[in-house]
């Protein structure tokens, strides 16, 4: 595989992960507008300290499905941002995948190490006591 559709295929999965992920948060959006009043809409979005989960936010997908399905506008944004939080990820891993069909080693390790850390800092970190503060 040349460089230049390596390079070309690596961009169109962060191009299609954005513009993926900025549709669903404009639904979701298009849902919020349609389904609040103006006056509900300012409540909803005014800034509360104690109604804002600082740093402990949960990201149930059985509650996100259930929204999905009841066309919660919540929900579709939530799901709007983690497309767009996977798109880097999807792209290491596409990029371990290239580097393996190339049979070029050092780089499979490489960036295999960097996903790893990756999903490391995404799956497991949420789950040790230190980053709770």
């Amino acid at each position: 595989m040349k460089s230049d559709e390596m390079n070309g295929m690596i961009s169109n999965v962060l191009r299609y992960g954005v513009v993926l992920s900025s549709a669903i948060v404009a639904v979701g959006a298009a849902l919020f507008l349609a389904r609040y009043s103006s006056a509900d809409s300012a409540s909803l979005l005014a800034y509360c300290r104690s109604c804002v989960p600082h740093g402990d936010f949960s990201v149930d997908p059985a509650r996100i499905l259930a929204g999905l399905l009841s066309l919660d506008p919540f929900s579709v944004i939530e799901v709007g941002i983690l497309v767009l939080l996977a798109t880097p990820v999807v792209r290491v891993a596409m990029s371990v995948l290239i580097f393996a069909a190339e049979k070029d080693r050092a780089y499979v390790v490489v960036t295999l190490a960097v996903l790893l850390l990756l999903l490391f800092s995404i799956l497991v970190t949420p789950f040790i006591p230190l980053f709770h503060a």
